[in-house]
């Protein structure tokens, strides 16, 4: 007779990880910059009528307006927070359909402004972050969405205490964090020669690249991120995943061939494959204990379990925060990632599905973006 009790709890750890791997993807396209010092000078303007006495600074927030019951009173909100700071009433510019916020932040820029906050969910803070890439503006968060795992691991408040999350933006330090790139359907083929290394890439045409400031996959996590409903999200939060995570949970098996840094690796059969910039999850959880967000090093996660009690070993590991790995969870480190896959798969950036893809190539550039964190 099989131990229920046992088969229980796997059941019950395989449940935990559906949350824990959706948790960890969140809710934006691009050029990459240089790297920055961890610090940037203040710049001061001067009113002409009162000599070398700086004027106060000004910062721009980038508003998606669909995050609020009420534009006027958050923006209202926000003003008289930046006046207790000694700043000036904000430049408020609110994204749209077309143009989820890269657009709005290089108006920003362009206006002088000393930082720039995204107001709004992972997608917004994702599209102000192309614009910011290889600037010295700093970007200031102002989280508002699902999963604000960015700002869960920079330790930067977030949920209704908007005001907290505008001081952190105005008088918090300056960190510059890595920003991470992928290519779906890229023009360099995943080939091997005799020795394992990976052939010179055949070039094409130029691809549209995406970035991602926390993490991006295929397979099983771009999977619940497409099917699960934006209703549900709103009424319970990220638990929504939950649900679609159950029903996905046995998304047939693909086989990858990969290579990291140009070395290929051995092809295995996954459920998911994720490359992580930073690697906190909801709750603390570290499902890449390792991962550093300025390191310029990416963190690939191959997720493979067979069964359920397959699923159980993995939860135990990123549960108990376990560094050792096995055939269920395999994970590296590195600059360059490329993986091909047979047919093509559904891939996400930071929890926005971007499409279905057979080839990706995933690069990072080290700290490209200036981001305003918490003095102490």
């Amino acid at each position: 007779m099989p131990d229920w009790t046992m088969l229980a709890i796997a059941i019950a750890l395989c449940l935990v990880l559906v949350v824990v791997v959706v948790a960890l993807v969140l809710r934006g396209p691009g050029a990459a910059g240089a790297r920055h010092a961890a610090s940037r000078p203040e710049r001061h303007r001067f009113r002409k009528d009162e000599g070398s006495k700086p004027a106060p600074r000004r910062a721009a927030i980038i508003i998606n307006p669909t995050k609020f019951d009420s534009v006027p009173a958050t923006r209202a909100e926000l003003t008289a927070a930046s006046r207790e700071l000694g700043w000036d009433e904000p430049l408020f510019i609110e994204t749209t359909i077309d143009d989820p916020g890269t657009g709005q932040a290089r108006e920003a820029v362009e206006a002088g402004v000393d930082v720039v906050c995204p107001l709004g969910g992972d997608g917004t803070i994702r599209a102000v972050a192309v614009a910011l890439a290889g600037t010295r503006t700093p970007m200031g968060l102002l989280p508002r969405g699902t999963g604000n795992l960015l700002a869960r691991n920079l330790d930067i408040p977030f949920g209704a205490d908007l005001t907290e999350a505008l001081r952190v933006a105005c008088s918090g330090r300056n960190k510059a964090i890595d920003v991470a790139w992928l290519e779906l359907d890229p023009a360099e083929e995943v080939t091997t020669d005799d020795a394992g290394q990976a052939e010179e890439p055949v070039e094409g045409p130029p691809v549209e690249r995406h970035p991602f400031l926390v993490m991006a996959g295929m397979g099983f996590d771009a999977a619940i991120m497409g099917n699960t409903s934006e209703e549900l999200k709103a009424r319970v939060g990220w638990t929504a995943y939950f649900v679609t995570g159950f029903r996905s949970i046995f998304i047939k098996r693909f086989r990858v061939r990969w290579t990291i840094d140009g070395q290929a690796q051995e092809p295995v059969r996954a459920r998911t494959i994720l490359f992580g910039n930073c690697g906190t999850l909801t709750g603390g959880i570290q499902l890449i204990p390792s991962a550093r967000i300025d390191d310029g090093r990416l963190d690939g996660v191959v997720v493979a379990p067979k069964t359920i009690i397959g699923w159980g070993s993995v939860a135990v590991r990123v549960l108990g925060r376990s560094e050792k790995d096995g055939t269920e969870l395999i994970r590296t480190s590195g600059s360059t990632y490329t993986a091909s896959v047979d047919e093509p798969h559904p891939v996400q950036v930071d929890g926005d599905v971007i499409g279905e893809a057979s080839r990706l190539r995933v690069t990072v550039d080290q700290q490209a973006l200036i981001v305003r964190v918490a003095s102490t």
